[in-house]
């Protein structure tokens, strides 16, 4: 785009043979910017849905990339993060993109500026600035057009990339900064500009036709709210408020498409209708109360729920779904690591919360208190993760966790427990080392095998834990809390969690995308040729409203979406109401309190223990924290998979090892973690 040859001879031929009285000029951007982009998510699709097949077939280990070194931490303790290599390098790549588009644009424009302030009336440093303005307003448009990527979580796109939404969520926050720093530079230079030419009034412009500054003020204070509820310190002990003020996007999005006109703003469409069908059936998702069969109440003040989960859904290691629990807040959805395998549990889904903030110290609460608790009511939206893991490419794999770190481990764990005892299935060392601040945190080791009965012995895998409690440095010995477990009885209207159309069914999605946009454009080319055109065209002196155009083709959007997502989900959710039938209306009844915990003096509730427990293979070292550097150099393997789930600090220490370059066998992981 920042080019003549752009301007001046692509975009002039496109035009003349794309529009029509159906579309007008903004068919042409639709088929350059929106179409490509849909087309590809809707083939995305096509290809995680026989991904999926051939990843079913072939769960042998698989080699190392070539590209594996590229995926290295390069920078550990960066203001950014943990970078790898490649990170870095599409890092520059972007930067250079935004410097090399803004220079393009100046020098355009510059090219005979002295002629045109002439003709203006103004001084050749203020039209200078009223350019520079505007070019800062032009390559915001690039970051603004990759903004709702990272944060669409059934996205056929990001998987198709290897990318999760959870992972790339730093993505969108590199993206979001220079989003708002170059359109606040934008809106201030205008700004400056208009009151040194004494036009300070055109602030308060809304055209009819063209750019509408008033829309525009709207969209960049509605971005600056948001921006300012990022600061850590807000972030962080006002979660609330930046999470509700972050749902000024609607704003921002709506503005930003009145004040450039909805032809221009084809260029960003894309990764926000994406995020729209996305969030509308999250929404649909929301709305199904889920069955929840049993809490395990933890003594170390954790919680694990397991619910009844449709025996089709998969999901994989180190996926997450949000929660709902209307009885604690109606409004607050929090996302937690799913700890089961849908291997080893087909019929359960399990979390486990810990208790370290208002909403999780509530349930906690609720669920240990003395009075019996018949039901209670849950919502979901989830699953998501990554298309498929490659935890059996090693030769060993090493699990450092912090804290409720644990909990993606533990999917991990129960993946491989059930691949050891699958007849032929191979599956490397383990060695897991977690740190926890108590000793009564070591009840969290008690979900490596999952509530149920179960014939799987972790003998079969070869698995080794390293446990440090940090802040005590004697066991507990005179423990009085005892491991509960709370069975809920069954409700006629809630349902088993089941596949929502996205991430767990990709071929939904595309034909959502896909029919979505078609009806969309059916809508667009009525309104425009039987409508707008005659306006347009036939009437004298009229022109049909820019805003009007671009609010009409924000209400279609949204309506095709809605009209194509709602019949394809309530047709699948005919479908699992059929296979789940049978299961919803069974309950057995079950003890309210089971005995304890491995770790404290009491039996095992399982019905079938395995042949080693994990307290056999579990070394406690109390009163001191693991030095893992000296473990992860004595590793032993050609190839050794290093996965951190834990603290910020913890992560950046194994991830400065890692990439210090004394042992090129580690393959740094750094696993996202809810609790």
């Amino acid at each position: 785009m920042p080019t003549n040859t752009f301007f001046l001879h692509w975009l002039p031929d496109i035009h003349a043979k794309t529009d029509s009285t159906y579309f007008e000029d903004q068919g042409a951007t639709m088929l350059v910017y929106t179409f490509p982009i849909l087309f590809i998510a809707s083939l995305g699709c096509l290809y995680l849905h026989l991904g999926e097949k051939i990843s079913d077939r072939n769960e042998e280990r698989v080699g190392i990339s070539r590209f594996a070194s590229w995926k290295q931490p390069v920078m550990a303790k960066s203001p950014l993060g943990i970078l790898s290599c490649i990170e870095l390098t599409f890092l520059a790549m972007f930067i250079s993109l935004l410097i090399w588009s803004f220079c393009s644009y100046l020098h355009a424009m510059f090219a005979d500026i002295t002629q045109q302030a002439a003709a203006k009336g103004e001084q050749a440093w203020q039209t200078k600035l009223e350019y520079s303005a505007l070019a800062l307003g032009l390559v915001g448009n690039i970051c603004l057009a990759f903004l709702f990527f990272p944060v669409t979580r059934g996205s056929s796109i990001l998987q198709f990339i290897g990318l999760t939404s959870e992972s790339s969520i730093k993505y969108h926050i590199w993206m979001g900064h220079i989003v708002m720093v170059l359109f606040t530079s934008h809106g201030l230079c205008y700004i400056v500009f208009w009151a040194k030419t004494d036009q300070i009034s055109l602030m308060l412009n809304w055209c009819k036709i063209g750019i509408s500054n008033v829309a525009g003020e709207v969209a960049l204070l509605s971005g600056l709210a948001m921006w300012a509820t990022t600061i850590p310190t807000i972030r962080r002990k006002i979660f609330e408020l930046f999470f509700y003020t972050h749902h000024l996007y609607i704003l921002f999005v709506v503005f930003f498409i009145l004040h450039v006109g909805f032809s221009y703003s084809c260029v960003v469409l894309p990764g926000f209708y994406l995020f729209l069908i996305d969030r509308y059936l999250r929404f649909l998702q929301s709305q199904q109360r889920v069955r929840l069969v049993s809490a395990r109440v933890l003594p170390c003040e954790a919680v694990e729920l397991n619910f009844s989960k449709n025996p089709g859904l998969c999901y994989t290691s180190t996926s997450t779904i949000f929660i709902n629990v209307p009885s604690i807040s109606k409004l607050q959805w929090h996302p937690f690591t799913i700890i089961s395998s849908s291997s080893m549990d087909p019929d359960k889904l399990s979390v486990l919360i810990k208790s370290e903030g208002s909403w999780s110290r509530n349930l906690y609460q609720k669920l240990s208190s003395s009075s019996l608790i018949e039901r209670l009511e849950v919502s979901i939206e989830g699953p998501y993760g990554p298309a498929s893991t490659h935890f059996l490419r090693h030769d060993m794999l090493v699990m450092v966790s912090g804290g409720s770190g644990i909990t993606p481990l533990i999917s991990i764990l129960r993946q491989l427990i059930f691949r050891a005892n699958t007849e032929g299935g191979k599956t490397p060392r383990v060695l897991l080392i977690c740190a926890f601040r108590e000793c009564l945190d070591l009840t969290m080791l008690d979900l490596l095998l999952p509530v149920s009965g179960t014939n799987f012995h972790i003998s079969r895998l070869q698995l080794q834990i390293e446990a440090y409690v940090t802040r005590e440095k004697d066991p507990v010995t005179d423990n009085k809390k005892l491991l509960q477990t709370i069975w809920f009885n069954p409700h006629a209207l809630d349902a088993s969690v089941s596949a929502v159309l996205g991430q767990n069914s990709w071929l939904w999605l595309a034909l959502i995308i896909s029919s979505s946009f078609i009806i969309f454009l059916l809508l667009i080319g009525i309104l425009t040729r039987f409508y707008i055109y005659p306006i347009d065209h036939v009437e004298n002196n009229s022109t049909y409203s820019y805003s009007s155009r671009s609010s009409m083709n924000m209400l279609f959007i949204c309506v095709s979406i809605i009209v194509a997502a709602t019949a394809a989900f309530i047709w699948n959710k005919k479908q699992n109401q059929k296979e789940m039938k049978q299961i919803q209306n069974i309950y057995t009844p079950t003890p309210v309190i089971s005995p304890g915990s491995w770790f404290y003096n009491s039996d095992r509730e399982l019905e079938n223990l395995p042949r080693q427990s994990i307290f056999e293979a579990t070394k406690v070292h109390y009163g001191e924290r693991p030095n893992l550097k000296e473990i992860l150099h004595k590793c032993e393997g050609s190839s050794i998979g290093v996965l951190v789930s834990g603290p910020r600090k913890m992560r950046h220490e194994v991830a400065a090892i890692c990439s210090s370059g004394l042992a090129n066998n580690l393959h740094f992981d750094s696993i996202s973690f809810s609790w």
